[in-house]
């Protein structure tokens, strides 16, 4: 029908997942918009048919669940495709709202508006549109008869944002395809916000969700799950990908997700490394932990061992998100990422610091001469990265690199977050300059040139 293009196109975002392909949206996704000085907030749903089964009954509810929060609908159909069933159908559950409804035609680009829009009349609504959302062609117009329905200080009044309030934390959820990420966002907020389906790849797009816990905002990020590239074949599934990866890069943390009943895998390992490469700090969270044998559950804490030694600076968490255990426990440990992802120190700190670790352990000799680190400063938050000036820093080893690491991460008492650094070397004021010589200078090399010369 088109109602995520007119979303972004509302938006003036590219948020929601646009492909030609019938029930993509399947969760709730809200956006907010400003035309003609008026704001405004949409959702974007993945519409009705009357004959939900299965999935499509899910996603139901979550329109459903949109309709009852809106002011206002709009009933978008498709203008090349005409009236069918399904419209009547969605038409009829709509005026039972009591809410206005306004009908807006789609697709009306290559054809005629007004034949296009002659058999829609017949569902009843007084306010009909002919638009064409993916070229632009009628929004402007039809947005500015529908804010024109509304007091001028009510948008502006539900959008009011207040400056003083906390930053939020953004949390995204990451993991393999039928982990259960939905479930646990659905725990957290205490309702079927997100669709969580026993099956794989139920969740397409990434869903931000503000929340608010104790005074502390938060915005939930639920993604789409990530298969091996070998197993990827969709176009649409590579767009979940896609938007997975930009998900990571928003957040502050990124908890991942891991299947406590399919161990750790390779593609587990592969996520990671995609977090890490980001530089996000990191909760992870080992899933449908309840039920399992205490055998079982001593050879899973081995494998995270095994296979994961590098996440050493993150906090582990066995939960269960369909019921609930242990998922209480996460917020302390996402509040001590942020807050050393997030960390500031002075120059003078981090100098002292980089000190006392070339004391302790000296860099190495190179072409007989010595590496020279001689202060350092922040570059930058999440990931906490630290700039080291000196002498020859191109040459350091990465042993050496991975002591200075550790050093800094447990000398500032880092959690959940990774220290980065960079070294700068220092531009030498002489070099390519000609060193010119005193008269005296040059009178004692003639001497000494002389002396060789009768040695030989």
């Amino acid at each position: 029908m088109g109602k995520s293009t007119l979303f972004n196109r509302l938006t003036r975002s590219r948020d929601a997942l646009v492909a030609d392909f019938p029930g993509l949206t399947r969760d709730r996704k809200y956006g907010t918009g400003e035309m003609f000085e008026r704001d405004y907030l949409v959702i974007d749903t993945g519409g009705l048919s009357g004959e939900e089964v299965g999935i499509d009954q899910y996603m139901a509810r979550q329109t459903l669940a949109a309709v009852a929060e809106a002011d206002a609908m709009m009933f978008i159909v498709d203008g090349k495709q005409g009236l069918n069933a399904g419209d009547e159908f969605i038409a009829q559950q709509l005026r039972e709202t009591g809410k206005p409804v306004f009908l807006i035609i789609n697709k009306t680009d290559r054809v005629d508006p007004d034949q296009a829009a002659a058999e829609f009349y017949g569902l009843g609504f007084a306010e009909v549109y002919s638009i064409a959302a993916v070229h632009g062609r009628g929004v402007s117009s039809m947005m500015d008869d529908i804010l024109g329905h509304f007091p001028a200080d009510e948008t502006s009044e539900t959008l009011a944002v207040d400056e003083n309030a906390e930053p939020s934390i953004r949390i995204a959820f990451v993991g393999r395809p039928n982990v259960g990420k939905s479930t646990l966002v659905n725990r957290i907020l205490g309702e079927e916000r997100v669709i969580a389906f026993d099956e794989p790849g139920t969740t397409r797009d990434s869903i931000f969700i503000p929340f608010e816990r104790d005074g502390q905002p938060y915005t939930l990020i639920d993604t789409a799950g990530v298969r091996r590239r070998s197993r990827v074949n969709e176009t649409i599934e590579k767009f979940s990908i896609i938007k997975t990866l930009d998900a990571i890069r928003e957040a502050h943390v990124v908890i991942m997700l891991v299947d406590a009943h399919d161990s750790v895998t390779d593609q587990d390992a592969h996520l990671l490394g995609l977090i890490l490469d980001a530089g996000k700090a990191l909760v992870l969270a080992i899933n449908k932990w309840d039920g399992l044998e205490s055998d079982e559950r001593d050879l899973i804490k081995h494998q995270l061992e095994i296979k994961l030694p590098f996440l050493d600076f993150a906090e582990k968490h066995f939960i269960s998100a369909l019921h609930g255990t242990g998922v209480g426990l996460l917020y302390k440990s996402i509040h001590a990422a942020y807050d050393s992802a997030m960390l500031k120190v002075p120059t003078s700190r981090l100098t002292r610091i980089l000190e006392n670790a070339v004391q302790m352990h000296q860099p190495p000799l190179v072409s007989g001469r010595r590496i020279k680190l001689r202060y350092a400063h922040q570059g930058g938050s999440n990931p906490f990265l630290i700039v080291i000036h000196g002498n020859q820093t191109d040459k350091v080893p990465p042993a050496y690199e991975r002591y200075l690491i550790n050093y800094f991460h447990k000398t500032l008492k880092l959690t959940g977050t990774q220290v980065k650094i960079e070294f700068k070397t220092g531009e030498n004021p002489f070099e390519g300059k000609r060193n010119n010589l005193t008269p005296r200078q040059i009178h004692k090399k003639k001497r000494l040139m002389k002396f060789a010369a009768g040695k030989k």
